[in-house]
């Protein structure tokens, strides 16, 4: 079992990268490998839609969308962890995700996915769902803790003060080794699901 963790802050050791530290402990607890990329202070240029990715089988773009393509590829689960900036994740993460999702064209279904937020105090929730539909588009079953992943924070280290957040930072790694287990079992049993060629229905003809 692998998983790869994504911190989508500008700091290095932030409140973000606190959540997804105490996620990583509950991992490696459970015996699941985890590397932990930091990818909020590059420089990550949106899409253009060129679609050229369906051509050369990576983004045209050469940064660390196409180093961490092969790294999606082979983990069981990823984990996204993202700052709050006016009630949306960090524009850079959104940027390296959308080109990410669009341009690996590896098979994501039952990979694992989970979105954890970190704020001074409002926004969590809309970031949360905002990364979200990344997995819910791709057939990423999407883990759940004891609520909505956030934690608190304004200043970096204050979220260690946040019990509340690191116990949910906790419980969420516990059920998704839980979830990565299960299916690894499942695919073993009965395989994948069967998905039947895409339908695009466009309504202006």
């Amino acid at each position: 079992m692998k998983v790869l963790m994504i911190n989508g802050s500008p700091h290095k050791e932030g409140n973000t990268y606190i959540a997804l530290h105490e996620m990583e402990k509950v991992f490696k607890e459970e015996g699941v490998e985890v590397e932990l990329l930091h990818i909020g202070n590059k420089a990550v240029r949106g899409c253009i839609g060129c679609r050229k990715c369906g051509e050369l089988g990576k983004c045209v773009f050469e940064d660390a969308v196409n180093e961490t393509a092969q790294k999606f590829a082979e983990c069981d689960g990823l984990v996204v962890g993202s700052p709050v900036y006016y009630a949306s994740a960090n524009a850079t993460l959104v940027a390296f995700l959308t080109r990410l999702f669009y341009s690996c064209h590896c098979d994501k279904t039952m990979k694992v996915g989970a979105a954890v937020a970190a704020a001074r105090r409002g926004g969590l929730t809309a970031t949360y769902d905002e990364l979200n539909k990344f997995f819910a588009i791709s057939g990423m079953p999407i883990a759940s803790g004891q609520y909505w992943n956030g934690i608190h924070g304004q200043t970096p280290g204050q979220a260690n003060e946040d019990a509340e957040g690191l116990q949910m930072m906790r419980t969420l790694a516990r059920n998704m080794s839980f979830l990565m287990k299960s299916i690894a079992l499942g695919r073993e049993k009965y395989g994948l699901p069967e998905n039947e060629p895409k339908t695009f229905t466009n309504f202006v003809r």
